[in-house]
Parts: C-alpha cells; sequence; structure tokens
C-alpha cells in the first residue's frame, strides 16, 4: 500500500509518500507545496496552486490512499478559516482524483509517531527520521506529512482487523453493521 500524507497550510503545505508493507515503512518522497511567491491578496491563485500541487504529487508517485490533517480551530478566525480552504483545496484535489482520504488531528499523529500527542515539531522531525530510516531529518512540513502517512499507515490495519472482528466488510460511506433496533 502507498501513502500520501498532506499537511495542509496555505503558505506551505507538506507532502508526504510512504509504502507500507506488513510491518515495514518504505520512505518514497517527500517535500513541500509553496505559495509563498504570490502576494497574499491573490487567495484564489494560491488555492490553485496547492489544488495542481497534490494534484501532481499524485500523479508522480500513485498513491492508493491519503491522509490529511484535520484543521484545528486557532485563536485568530480569520487565520483558522484560511487554513480551512488550503485544506479544502487539498482535499478537494485528493478525492478528484478518486483517492479515499482519512483524517487524523495534530495531536493523534503525534501520539502514533512519537507517542506524546503534545511532542514538538523537532520530535517529530527526529522520530520521523528514524522510523523511515532516512540520513537526516525532513523540514517541519514534510515531516509532519510523512508522520501523517506512518499514522494512517498504522490505523488502516488496526480499523481492517476491527472491522474484520466485527463483522463490518468493506470500507466508505454507508456501510455499517446492523445494531438493535426497538
Amino acid at each position: 500500500m502507498r501513502v500520501l500524507g498532506i499537511d495542509p497550510g496555505l503558505r506551505t503545505t507538506g507532502f508526504g509518500v510512504i509504502d507500507v508493507q506488513g510491518a515495514e515503512l518504505g520512505y518514497v518522497a517527500s517535500g513541500t507545496i509553496s505559495t509563498v511567491h504570490l502576494e497574499k491578496s491573490q487567495l484564489p491563485a494560491r488555492l490553485k496552486v496547492l489544488f495542481d500541487g497534490v494534484r501532481e504529487v499524485i500523479a508522480r508517485y500513485q498513491p492508493d490512499c491519503a491522509s490529511v490533517e484535520i484543521v484545528f480551530v486557532n485563536v485568530n478566525p480569520q487565520s483558522t478559516l484560511l487554513l480551512g480552504q488550503a485544506r479544502g483545496a487539498c482535499v478537494t484535489a485528493l478525492v478528484s482524483l478518486d483517492l479515499p482520504v482519512a483524517e487524523y488531528t495534530a495531536l493523534q499523529m503525534k501520539q502514533a509517531v512519537v507517542g506524546y500527542g503534545r511532542a514538538d515539531k523537532t520530535q517529530v522531525q527526529e522520530m520521523v527520521r528514524r522510523l523511515l530510516a532516512l540520513p537526516g531529518l525532513p523540514g517541519a512540513d514534510a515531516a509532519d506529512a510523512l508522520g501523517l502517512a506512518i499514522t494512517h499507515a498504522h490505523a488502516a490495519k488496526a480499523l481492517a482487523r476491527l472491522a474484520l472482528a466485527d463483522g463490518v466488510i468493506g470500507a466508505g460511506s454507508g456501510k455499517y453493521k446492523a445494531g438493535r433496533s426497538r
């Protein structure tokens, strides 16, 4: 399974691609999609750069699924709205190419990768480096994206086992196991 992680940001969006085979994780690629070359007032153009950039990453690396960080509510409502629009452009790019998308909070990702939900960026970078046997530290945004991909690699296996144990077959919207009714 090839997993694409996306850490959305309006100025810089991180991406990370890993291969998962059993318990083995393999690094494929990582980097950033930047909109810093555009004026802050050019929001639609910046969103298009993110949309096109995510689609280009998908075309190049052909992932089977994706994971995206869930936006948290910031102290500044305007920043939260802008980040939400960046995230929306990224998610739209993913689903426009029919990729299944999982979502995780930063706390869930840090818990899965570092073992501590309040870990700082340098701790995430170091654990990603270790887990993927990288020769050096990835950039902060790329490390978060790789961390999201790692989180999904672990969560997808656990969710698949739970689904089989619970009798739920398949995944996606509208699939459920019948429960009790009155």
